[in-house]
Parts: C-alpha cells; structure tokens; sequence
C-alpha cells in the first residue's frame, strides 16, 4: 500500500511541476509579448510625435508665407488708394484754381 501511495504522491507531484513548469512557460511568453507591444508603441509614437512635429513645423511655414503675401497686397493696396487720393486731390484743385482764375477774370471784366 505504501507503495500505491508512494506512486500516487509521486504522479500528483509530477503533474504538479509540470502545471508550474507550463504557467511559467505561458508567464514568460506573456511578459515577452508586453515587452513586444510597449516597444511597438513606443516606437509608434516616436514616429506620430516626428511626423506631427514636421506637419506642424509645414504648416506654420504655410502660414507665414501667406501672411506676408497678405500683407504685401495690403501694402500694394493702400499704396495705390494713396495714388488715388493723390492724383483726386491734385485735380480738384487743379479745378478749383481754374474756377477761381475764371471768377477773377470775369470780375476783372465786369469792373472795367
């Protein structure tokens, strides 16, 4: 009997270190697939954080250029209104100075 028992402490201790054996196993092969994936993500997110920065970095370069040419319209716009104002100043008195030389001659005309 002792040797039945013997046996059977014998197979419940094997089956044993061999579930301890095969959870270790399935540990170990989980551990390594974390490792895998933080590495991936992290790998990932260098790429996003590289790839964000170079749009962002484009973007602003877009943005700058258009500004300026933005400005540069407003600049060539308000240069013009100027030119505008200028040449409408120049003519009204241009105007006003021939209607003022006619008035004058006439009153010279009308005292004689």
């Amino acid at each position: 009997m002792r040797s039945r028992l013997s046996i059977a402490l014998a197979l419940i201790l094997a089956s044993g270190t061999t579930l301890v054996a095969e959870v270790g196993h399935d540990i170990g092969k989980v551990a390594k697939d974390t490792g895998h994936a933080t590495k991936t993500a992290a790998v990932d997110t260098a790429r996003a954080t590289d790839k964000a920065a170079k749009e962002t970095a484009h973007v602003s370069k877009v943005a700058a250029k258009d500004t300026a040419h933005a400005t540069d319209k407003v600049g060539h716009a308000t240069e013009d209104a100027a030119k505008d104002t200028e040449k409408g100043l120049v003519k009204g008195s241009d105007d006003v100075a021939h209607g003022t030389k006619e008035a004058a001659v006439k009153t010279a005309d009308f005292l004689k």
